[in-house]
Protein backbone atom coordinates (compact mmCIF):
# COMPACT_ATOMS: atom_id res chain seq x y z
CA UNK A 1 0.00 0.00 0.00
CA UNK A 2 1.27 3.64 -0.28
CA UNK A 3 1.85 5.94 1.75
CA UNK A 4 -0.93 8.87 1.14
CA UNK A 5 1.36 12.22 0.39
CA UNK A 6 -0.08 15.62 -0.29
CA UNK A 7 0.67 17.44 -3.39
CA UNK A 8 1.99 21.17 -2.72
CA UNK A 9 1.31 23.29 -6.38
CA UNK A 10 2.54 26.82 -5.97
CA UNK A 11 1.48 28.76 -9.01
CA UNK A 12 4.83 31.71 -8.03
CA UNK A 13 3.35 34.14 -10.72
CA UNK A 14 0.20 34.69 -8.89
CA UNK A 15 1.40 34.93 -5.53
CA UNK A 16 4.12 37.26 -6.51
CA UNK A 17 1.89 39.83 -8.53
CA UNK A 18 -0.64 39.32 -6.00
CA UNK A 19 1.84 40.61 -3.49
CA UNK A 20 3.25 43.65 -5.26
CA UNK A 21 0.29 44.95 -7.46
CA UNK A 22 -2.35 44.57 -4.97
CA UNK A 23 -0.43 44.94 -1.58
CA UNK A 24 3.08 46.71 -1.95
CA UNK A 25 1.70 48.58 -5.21
CA UNK A 26 5.63 47.46 -6.26
CA UNK A 27 8.02 45.02 -7.22
CA UNK A 28 8.61 43.05 -3.97
CA UNK A 29 11.97 42.50 -2.17
CA UNK A 30 13.57 39.27 -1.80
CA UNK A 31 12.75 39.92 2.04
CA UNK A 32 9.56 40.37 1.58
CA UNK A 33 8.39 37.29 -0.20
CA UNK A 34 7.41 33.77 0.84
CA UNK A 35 9.45 31.62 2.97
CA UNK A 36 7.99 28.65 0.65
CA UNK A 37 9.58 26.34 3.02
CA UNK A 38 6.93 27.81 5.27
CA UNK A 39 4.29 26.49 3.02
CA UNK A 40 5.22 22.86 2.68
CA UNK A 41 6.12 22.43 6.65
CA UNK A 42 2.59 23.87 7.57
CA UNK A 43 0.74 21.29 5.35
CA UNK A 44 3.20 18.88 6.22
CA UNK A 45 2.41 19.13 10.20
CA UNK A 46 -0.98 19.87 9.90
CA UNK A 47 -1.88 16.89 7.67
CA UNK A 48 0.46 14.44 9.13
CA UNK A 49 1.80 13.17 5.78
CA UNK A 50 4.95 13.87 3.57
CA UNK A 51 4.83 16.77 0.92
CA UNK A 52 5.45 17.00 -2.31
CA UNK A 53 6.49 20.57 -3.33
CA UNK A 54 6.14 21.46 -7.07
CA UNK A 55 7.16 25.11 -7.94
CA UNK A 56 5.65 26.44 -11.45
CA UNK A 57 7.99 28.99 -12.77
CA UNK A 58 7.17 30.51 -16.59
CA UNK A 59 11.02 29.79 -18.31
CA UNK A 60 9.65 31.52 -21.77
CA UNK A 61 12.59 33.57 -22.08
CA UNK A 62 15.38 30.81 -22.13
CA UNK A 63 16.92 31.34 -18.99
CA UNK A 64 16.46 29.97 -15.97
CA UNK A 65 16.59 31.88 -12.71
CA UNK A 66 19.73 29.86 -10.66
CA UNK A 67 19.85 31.41 -7.59
CA UNK A 68 15.78 30.79 -7.12
CA UNK A 69 16.26 27.60 -8.64
CA UNK A 70 18.96 26.75 -6.19
CA UNK A 71 16.95 28.24 -2.93
CA UNK A 72 14.09 25.69 -4.36
CA UNK A 73 15.71 22.61 -4.62
CA UNK A 74 17.45 23.47 -1.00
CA UNK A 75 13.55 23.65 0.54
CA UNK A 76 12.67 20.40 -1.11
CA UNK A 77 10.78 21.78 -3.74
CA UNK A 78 10.80 20.55 -7.18
CA UNK A 79 10.98 22.97 -9.77
CA UNK A 80 8.96 22.70 -13.13
CA UNK A 81 10.30 25.84 -15.42
CA UNK A 82 7.99 25.77 -18.20
CA UNK A 83 8.09 27.32 -21.81
CA UNK A 84 5.12 27.92 -24.48
CA UNK A 85 4.43 30.76 -27.30
CA UNK A 86 4.00 34.21 -26.07
CA UNK A 87 0.12 33.69 -26.15
CA UNK A 88 0.02 30.67 -23.71
CA UNK A 89 -0.06 31.03 -19.81
CA UNK A 90 2.51 28.41 -19.45
CA UNK A 91 2.47 28.15 -15.41
CA UNK A 92 -1.58 28.07 -15.69
CA UNK A 93 -1.43 25.27 -18.14
CA UNK A 94 1.04 23.22 -16.32
CA UNK A 95 -0.74 23.42 -13.15
CA UNK A 96 -4.12 22.49 -14.67
CA UNK A 97 -2.54 19.30 -16.62
CA UNK A 98 -1.40 18.49 -12.95
CA UNK A 99 -4.13 18.95 -11.28
CA UNK A 100 -5.96 17.29 -13.87
CA UNK A 101 -3.17 13.94 -13.77
CA UNK A 102 -3.61 14.40 -10.03
CA UNK A 103 -7.18 12.78 -10.22
CA UNK A 104 -5.91 9.10 -11.06
CA UNK A 105 -4.01 9.42 -7.51
CA UNK A 106 -5.78 8.22 -4.90
CA UNK A 107 -2.82 8.37 -2.57
CA UNK A 108 -2.87 12.18 -2.88
CA UNK A 109 -4.30 14.76 -1.02
CA UNK A 110 -3.64 18.56 -2.96
CA UNK A 111 -3.36 22.37 -2.07
CA UNK A 112 -3.08 24.70 -4.54
CA UNK A 113 -1.12 28.20 -4.02
CA UNK A 114 -2.89 30.57 -6.04
CA UNK A 115 -6.05 32.83 -6.35
CA UNK A 116 -6.94 32.17 -9.57
CA UNK A 117 -10.04 31.56 -11.17
CA UNK A 118 -7.96 29.43 -13.89
CA UNK A 119 -7.90 25.94 -11.90
CA UNK A 120 -11.63 25.79 -10.55
CA UNK A 121 -12.60 23.28 -12.92
CA UNK A 122 -9.38 20.95 -11.67
CA UNK A 123 -9.82 21.50 -8.56
CA UNK A 124 -13.68 20.32 -8.62
CA UNK A 125 -12.84 17.33 -10.40
CA UNK A 126 -10.47 16.64 -7.29
CA UNK A 127 -13.20 17.31 -4.64
CA UNK A 128 -14.05 13.92 -4.45
CA UNK A 129 -15.17 12.91 -0.56
CA UNK A 130 -11.70 10.69 -0.30
CA UNK A 131 -8.87 13.04 -0.54
CA UNK A 132 -8.08 16.45 1.26
CA UNK A 133 -8.40 19.35 -1.03
CA UNK A 134 -7.54 22.82 -0.23
CA UNK A 135 -6.13 26.40 -1.23
CA UNK A 136 -3.54 29.18 0.40
CA UNK A 137 -3.20 32.58 -0.43
CA UNK A 138 -4.43 35.81 0.87
CA UNK A 139 -7.78 35.02 1.73
CA UNK A 140 -9.31 39.09 0.64
CA UNK A 141 -7.40 38.13 -3.30
CA UNK A 142 -9.28 34.53 -3.62
CA UNK A 143 -11.25 33.93 -6.71
CA UNK A 144 -15.05 33.66 -5.36
CA UNK A 145 -14.81 30.80 -7.71
CA UNK A 146 -12.51 29.00 -5.74
CA UNK A 147 -14.31 30.30 -2.39
CA UNK A 148 -17.32 28.25 -4.04
CA UNK A 149 -15.63 25.21 -3.97
CA UNK A 150 -16.01 25.04 -0.29
CA UNK A 151 -12.64 23.42 0.66
CA UNK A 152 -10.30 24.53 3.43
CA UNK A 153 -8.59 28.13 2.65
CA UNK A 154 -5.53 28.83 4.59
CA UNK A 155 -4.02 32.45 4.94
CA UNK A 156 -0.32 32.83 3.34
CA UNK A 157 0.29 35.02 6.22
CA UNK A 158 -1.94 34.48 9.31
CA UNK A 159 -2.35 30.53 8.70
CA UNK A 160 1.20 29.50 7.30
CA UNK A 161 3.23 32.26 8.73
CA UNK A 162 5.27 32.68 5.80
CA UNK A 163 6.37 36.05 6.00
CA UNK A 164 9.17 37.39 8.27
CA UNK A 165 7.50 40.88 8.92
CA UNK A 166 3.59 41.91 8.91
CA UNK A 167 2.31 42.76 5.33
CA UNK A 168 -0.10 46.11 4.84
CA UNK A 169 -3.36 44.38 4.52
CA UNK A 170 -6.63 45.90 4.69
CA UNK A 171 -9.42 43.42 5.51
CA UNK A 172 -12.09 42.69 7.87
CA UNK A 173 -11.46 41.85 11.26
CA UNK A 174 -13.95 39.84 13.38
CA UNK A 175 -14.88 42.24 16.76
CA UNK A 176 -14.11 39.02 18.91
CA UNK A 177 -10.12 39.75 17.27
CA UNK A 178 -9.95 43.49 17.65
CA UNK A 179 -7.10 44.60 19.04
CA UNK A 180 -7.22 48.68 18.98
CA UNK A 181 -3.52 48.56 20.00
CA UNK A 182 -2.92 47.61 16.81
CA UNK A 183 -4.05 50.64 14.99
CA UNK A 184 -1.97 52.75 18.04
CA UNK A 185 1.26 52.14 16.90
Amino acid sequence: MTQRRTFVLVDGENIDATLGNSLLGRRPAPEERPRWERVTQFIEEGWGQPVNGLFFLNASNGHLPTPFIQALLAMNYRPVPLSGRADEKVVDIGIQRTLDALVDHDDADVVLVSHDADFVDQMRNLIDGRREVALIGFKEFMSQQLNALGVKVFDLEEDVRAFNAPLPRVKIIPLTQFDPEVFLR
